[in-house]
């Protein structure tokens, strides 16, 4: 029987089994990592929540979403795609870009709408994208899950599949988005870390190891790693 969480909003989320998380991890074990193609850059999808309920912070989290994409134009080596939902059933996503710095200016025009996540659909989106070619992660910043977390985890075991670790950043404390954010980064390998408005430094920190591991993949976070506490937190969640 599936473990419950608790619910928001009436909606009730229920959790896979331990077994059958593990059942399932051991077979992504046992899959081939797709390697970078000759000459391409690596591939990052970053993907942001823009409804309501984030409101408050929207600012700051523009403002730190902007510096993540600057930092990964420093560090090079990477196409980024922007994904953003709010609304009632707005979900876009951006055309590839070499330059990140230019999804600053995208960043800086989204406003917050009232709606309910997306997860999915962004989920969806990776796992379309990285069968067209590979992606190297995905990253998620929201605060809030307000769909199944079963049918989360179906979608984010097709992307474990294919290679591709999700980073899910959570603003706040919110249980049900606790639940759901740590099985998707579990399933697929990734990492699944809090924060909020004292810890933005951190977070920024984060969101530049995560660049740094698409650009360069593990070597890279683990040379990055050895002298910056934010790829060191990343390295360890994703160890968990």
């Amino acid at each position: 029987m599936s473990a419950k969480v608790p619910e928001k909003n009436g909606l009730k989320t229920p959790l896979a089994t331990e077994d059958e998380v593990e059942a399932f991890l051991q077979q992504v074990a046992r899959m081939p990592q797709p390697a970078r193609e000759a000459g391409r850059r690596g591939r990052l999808i970053f993907s942001v929540d823009a409804t309501m309920s984030r409101q408050p912070t929207w600012d700051m989290a523009q403002q730190l979403q902007a510096e993540m994409f600057h930092a990964a134009a420093d560090i090079g080596g990477l196409e980024v795609q922007l994904v953003y939902y709010r609304g009632f059933n707005e979900c876009k996503a951006s055309k590839w870009v070499d330059d990140p710095r230019k999804l600053a200016d995208v960043m800086s025009r989204i406003d917050c709408r009232g709606g309910y996540t997306q997860i999915r659909r962004v989920l969806r989106h990776v796992r379309n994208q990285a069968e067209k070619r590979p992606v190297q992660a995905a990253v998620h910043i929201g605060d809030a899950c307000e769909e199944n977390i079963d049918e989360l985890a179906h979608v984010a075991g097709e992307i474990a599949l294919l290679g591709v670790p999700v980073f899910m950043f959570q603003e706040g404390h919110d249980p049900a988005a606790s639940a759901a954010f740590a099985e998707i980064a579990r399933i697929t390998g990734g990492a699944h870390c809090r924060f909020d408005e004292g810890s933005a430094a951190q977070l920024k920190r984060l969101l530049g190891a995560v660049a740094t591991y698409a650009a360069g993949g593990l070597a890279a976070l683990e040379n990055r790693a050895k002298a910056e506490e934010g790829a060191r937190l990343l390295l360890e969640r994703m160890r968990k």
